[in-house]
């Protein structure tokens, strides 16, 4: 499947919980100081792309720091902040019962479920929540919908499956893959790419 229209993909600006490097999924957790600074700088990265984005979908997910990122990256382009959709299958991968703890923690609690995840990280399920390979059916269905050029607030494991599906990156490259809050990625309907 490829889009027909580009679309730039951002990952919300840093929380603490990033920091802190906890799972968050879906848990709704504010951006902190240092993520309003990246979305603010997300702004000024669009702008050298382009001078006019009137006539672009405008779309995040609806958790907190999806669309604080969003505002904040819209009131530097010079555009009403409010004025953009929210789409449920933005939302990040649920990581169910881990959301809030870190790796480091889950290792000395269920070292056998930290095991499992190691060796298939793309397929591997959280009690409670779901895994990348399921997630991307979200991804999918909220690609297959775009009608037209889009700027998307999301999240690094949104970004994960659109990679998958997008550049035929194998689900566990992509589960692994680093996905930037200092950075861009820019699909042109051939190829995606970061852009620093």
């Amino acid at each position: 499947m490829r889009p027909a229209h580009p679309f730039y993909m951002i990952r919300h600006g840093e929380t603490d919980w990033n920091r802190e490097q906890r799972f968050q999924g879906q848990m709704d957790i504010p951006v902190n100081p240092t993520g309003l600074a990246q979305a603010a700088a997300y702004a000024d990265m669009l702008r050298a792309e382009r001078d006019d984005w009137s006539g672009w979908y405008f779309v995040a997910s609806p958790l907190s720091r999806t669309r604080t990122t969003m505002e904040v990256l819209r009131e530097g382009l010079g555009m009403a902040p409010g004025d953009y959709a929210l789409d449920d299958d933005l939302k990040e991968v649920t990581f169910g019962d881990w959301e809030g703890h870190t790796l480091e923690a889950l290792r000395d609690e269920v070292p056998h479920l930290v095991a499992a995840r190691e060796a298939d990280k793309w397929n591997f399920v959280a009690p409670g929540g779901e895994s990348y390979a399921i997630a991307v059916d979200r991804v999918r269905r909220f690609l297959e919908r775009l009608q037209g050029p889009s700027l998307i607030v999301t999240h690094g494991g949104i970004i994960r499956g659109t990679r998958h599906l997008l550049e035929a990156i194998e689900g566990d490259a992509a589960a692994r893959g680093r996905i930037p809050q200092d950075n861009i990625y820019r699909f042109d309907g051939n190829r995606g790419r970061w852009l620093r």
